[in-house]
Parts: C-alpha cells; sequence; structure tokens
C-alpha cells in the first residue's frame, strides 16, 4: 500500500514537472534568441538551441530605439488606475446589487451581465469616439477609460457580498451604522480576497491589453509596453532578436511584482476560482 502510494506520488511529481518545463520553455527561448543574431533565430535547424555568441547589442539597439522608462511609467500608471476604478466601483456596484433593494435591481444587474457576453471590440469605436470628443487621445486617461468601470468585477464581487449572512448588516444597523458605514466598515473588509482577486485580473488584463492603447494612442510618448512591442513587427521583416530582448524588458517588471506578491496571487486566484 505505502508502495503504491510512493509511486503514484512520484508519477504526479513527474507530471507535474514535464507541464513545468513545457509552460516554461517559452521564455527560456525567448531569452535565448534575444542573444542570437537573426540568421541563427531564423534557423531551422532544430538542435541550434543555444547562440554560438552571445549578444548583447540586441538590448542595446532595443534601449536606444525606446524609451523603456516612459513606457513603464506609462503601463504601470494605466495599471494602477484601472485597478484603483475597478476595484472602488466595482465593490460600490456589487454591494448594491447584491444587498440592497431597489426599484429596476435585477434589470440593471442583467445589463452587467449582457456586457460580460459581449466582445469587448464592439466596444472599442464608441469609446474612441467618446475620448476623442474629449480631447484625450494620447494620454494617461485614454489608456484608462475602458478600466473606469468593470462588469466583470462587479459580477464578482456580488458573488462574495451575497455570501455574507444577513445578521452583519442587522447589527450594524443597531449600532447606528448607515448605509455608507455598513458597506465601508463592516461588508468591505470581509471581501478583501475578493478584492485582491479582483486586482490581479484587473492588473493582468491591463499588462497585455493591445488593441486599445495601439489605437487610442498613437504618439510613442504616450506608447505602453504591449503597444509597442507590436510597433517593432515590421510590414516585411522582423528583426525577432530584438524583438525578444525588447520581450524580456518588458516582462521583467510583471515577473517582479509577481515574486513580491506571490502569496496574494495564489489567495486571491484560489479564492476565486479563476483562471489567469
Amino acid at each position: 500500500m505505502v508502495q503504491k502510494r510512493t509511486l503514484t506520488r512520484l508519477l504526479v511529481h513527474a507530471i507535474l514537472i514535464v507541464g513545468a518545463v513545457i509552460m516554461i520553455f517559452p521564455f527560456i527561448w525567448m531569452i535565448l534568441t534575444s542573444f542570437k543574431s537573426v540568421t541563427e533565430s531564423t534557423s531551422l535547424n532544430p538542435f541550434e538551441f543555444f547562440p554560438d555568441v552571445w549578444r548583447v547589442e540586441n538590448y542595446t539597439e532595443v534601449i536606444k530605439q525606446n524609451n523603456f522608462w516612459l513606457l513603464y511609467f506609462n503601463t504601470f500608471a494605466m495599471m494602477f488606475f484601472r485597478v484603483l476604478f475597478a476595484v472602488v466601483f466595482s465593490a460600490m456596484a456589487a454591494y448594491a446589487f447584491a444587498r440592497l433593494k431597489f426599484p429596476g435591481r435585477d434589470f440593471f444587474f442583467g445589463l452587467v451581465l449582457f456586457q460580460m457576453m459581449i466582445p469587448t471590440q464592439i466596444f472599442i469605436i464608441p469609446q474612441y469616439l467618446m475620448v476623442d470628443e474629449l480631447g484625450m487621445r494620447n494620454t494617461i486617461f485614454a489608456l484608462v477609460f475602458p478600466g473606469l468601470v468593470s462588469a466583470f468585477g462587479t459580477f464578482l464581487l456580488r458573488q462574495f457580498f451575497m455570501g455574507l449572512p444577513k445578521e452583519l448588516e442587522e447589527a450594524a444597523l443597531l449600532e447606528g451604522c448607515n448605509i455608507g458605514q455598513t458597506f465601508i466598515k463592516v461588508m468591505l473588509p470581509l471581501v478583501k480576497s475578493g478584492l485582491i482577486a479582483l486586482g490581479i485580473f484587473t492588473a493582468l488584463f491591463s499588462f497585455k491589453d493591445l488593441m486599445w492603447p495601439l489605437i487610442i494612442n498613437s504618439d510613442s510618448n504616450a506608447a505602453v509596453l504591449s503597444s509597442a512591442l507590436a510597433r517593432m513587427q515590421g510590414a516585411y521583416s522582423v528583426n525577432y532578436p530584438q524583438l525578444m530582448a525588447a520581450s524580456v524588458l518588458a516582462i521583467w517588471p510583471m515577473l517582479l511584482v509577481y515574486l513580491i506578491f506571490q502569496k496574494q496571487f495564489i489567495e486571491g486566484v484560489s479564492t476565486s476560482g479563476g483562471k489567469l
């Protein structure tokens, strides 16, 4: 029995190790390609895994061509404000839909669900026209605009609020709390894991958002990392080593954030049951 359990554990670990290697292989390939020449990067030889000569000039050229400090600032500013607005507005809307009774509550929540079912590409033209009418193209506000409200965040936090016992609100009411005080002081701290999960998802979705930043901010000074990488691909040829070097420079801040907040990442994802 013990031997069978040991074999099962070894088999599970072997499968997990193989899966981890498969998932990390693209990152290793990206890093190695960033040190290759163009000829090596487009070679069809499957055994030419490591570069013959490690070329750091790919990184120096990419840094010369792009202002990465500005790209980092624009990207993290977009992420910060999107997370801030998504958490604040979604929490208030979710609490109203979950715990308050008002005319048309179910109808308006149905509109929230309907928005989640529609592809986000449908909203690009109306959002573009709104930002353009405000004269806010090529700004941080333009990057943040689609994330001012989050239908997904409203739905997610509503499930957390609905799981809280009604007696908490009754006790707060007896203590003399109004709706705002009950929400901020009693209910909101109890859905901390949901707020963390929403912040994680919003940050990741913002970091890898490509279409909207590419359309709304044509100025290179207002670009983010994803749109800057997309513009490095030429119409007829692509310098893959430089593109991979830029990709390495683009992902390390997010990896650093993950390493710092690894515990919160895991707790938030496991609590929400979501998928990154």
